[in-house]
C-alpha cells in the first residue's frame, strides 16, 4: 500500500447556470498541485456526484486525470443501488486514468451481501478500491469485524475512508484485526486529523477548504514534531470545527474556494444550500481570526501566532 497524505475531497464547480465548469476545474487542480497536496479525490458528496449525468462525470474525471497530468493521483467516487452500476463507474474511473475508487456501500444491511459487493468491485477492477464508510450518509453499517474481514479476504480492497463514530475507537479496532492489510484515512473535516495521525492513520481525504492546514499537520507530524503538529492543529481548529457542518459544509468551502480566486461561482444544484450574508461574514471573520484571508488569491502560508 503506498497511498498516503492529504488527498482533499474537492468540489464540482458549476457555472452560473448550473453547467460545469471546467475552467475552474482546472484551476482547482493548478491550486492543489501548487499546494503540494499528494492526490485528489473527486466525485464524493462534496462532489454533488449524484446531481450529475453520465456524461458530466466523465467530463470530471478526464478533466481532472489531464489537469494533474501524472504529478498526483485522482481517486473517484463511486455510489451505485447494486454492483452493476459500481463497476460500470469504477472501471469508467480506471479507464479515464484513476488511480483508485472509493466506494460508498451498498444500501442494504447484511454482512454478506456487502461482502460480495465490494468482492466484486474489487474483482473487476486493476486499480485498489477503498470502502467509504460513512453510514450517516449511506445509512449502511460496516463493523470493524466486516471491515476486517474484507481487508483480509478481498485482493484489491486496499484502503478505507473512516467516518464512522466513534472513528477513533473503531479505526483501533480494524487495526487490531487486519493488522497491515488496510490503510486508514480519515474525513469528517478534518476534525479528528491530528488524533488519527498518533492512532497510525495514513492520511485523509476530506473537503476542507484551506488544505494548507492538512499539509502542514501531516507533514510536521510525519517529521518527527508531533507537538508542532498538534500547535498547529489546535490553532486553525476553529475553522475546521465551523467549516465542517452538516448540510451546509458544501456551502462554506464553494465560498471560500471563490473568495480566494479558484472558481467563477458558489453554485450548487438543488437541493444544496445556500448560505446568507450573515454567515458568510462570520464564516470570513473566522478565517481572519486564525490569520487567514480572502482577499489573498493563491496559496497562504501556515504559521502559529507570536508567543
Amino acid at each position: 500500500m503506498h497511498l498516503q497524505g492529504v488527498l482533499p475531497i474537492l468540489p464540482t464547480p458549476f457555472s452560473d447556470n448550473g453547467s460545469v465548469d471546467e475552467a475552474s476545474l482546472r484551476r482547482l487542480i493548478d491550486f492543489e498541485l501548487e499546494v503540494g497536496v499528494h492526490g485528489v479525490s473527486i466525485l464524493g458528496f462534496m462532489g454533488e456526484a449524484p446531481r450529475l449525468s453520465t456524461t458530466e462525470r466523465k467530463q470530471v474525471v478526464g478533466t481532472t486525470v489531464d489537469q494533474a497530468g501524472g504529478s498526483f493521483p485522482t481517486w473517484v467516487g463511486v455510489l451505485a443501488f447494486g454492483a452493476a452500476g459500481a463497476i460500470e463507474q469504477a472501471r469508467e474511473a480506471q479507464e479515464l486514468g484513476a488511480a483508485g475508487v472509493f466506494v460508498a456501500p451498498i444500501g442494504v444491511q447484511n454482512d454478506q451481501v456487502i461482502y460480495d459487493y465490494y468482492a466484486s468491485v474489487a474483482d473487476a477492477l486493476e486499480i485498489p478500491v477503498a470502502i467509504h464508510d460513512f453510514p450517516e450518509s449511506f445509512q449502511t453499517s460496516l463493523s470493524a469485524e466486516l471491515i476486517a474481514r474484507m481487508a483480509n479476504e478481498i485482493d484489491g480492497v486496499s484502503y478505507i475512508k473512516l467516518e464512522d463514530y466513534p472513528v477513533l475507537s473503531k479505526m483501533s479496532r480494524i487495526q487490531k484485526l487486519a493488522p497491515g492489510s488496510i490503510g486508514i484515512f480519515g474525513g469528517l473535516g478534518g476534525v479528528y486529523f491530528l488524533e488519527e495521525l498518533q492512532r497510525g492513520s495514513r492520511g485523509i481525504m476530506t473537503g476542507f477548504a484551506f488544505p494548507e492546514v492538512l499539509l502542514e499537520v501531516y507533514e510536521t507530524f510525519r517529521g518527527g514534531d508531533p507537538e508542532r503538529a498538534a500547535a498547529i492543529f489546535d490553532h486553525y481548529i476553529p475553522l475546521i470545527r465551523y467549516e465542517f457542518q452538516p448540510k451546509i459544509g458544501l456551502a462554506y468551502r464553494k465560498f471560500i474556494y471563490h473568495r480566494r480566486g479558484v472558481i467563477e461561482s458558489t453554485f450548487i444544484r438543488p437541493p444544496g444550500m445556500q448560505i446568507d450574508d450573515y454567515t458568510s461574514a462570520e464564516l470570513a471573520s473566522i478565517i481572519e481570526r486564525v490569520g487567514f484571508s480572502l482577499d489573498i488569491t493563491g496559496v497562504q502560508r501556515v504559521e502559529l501566532p507570536a508567543a
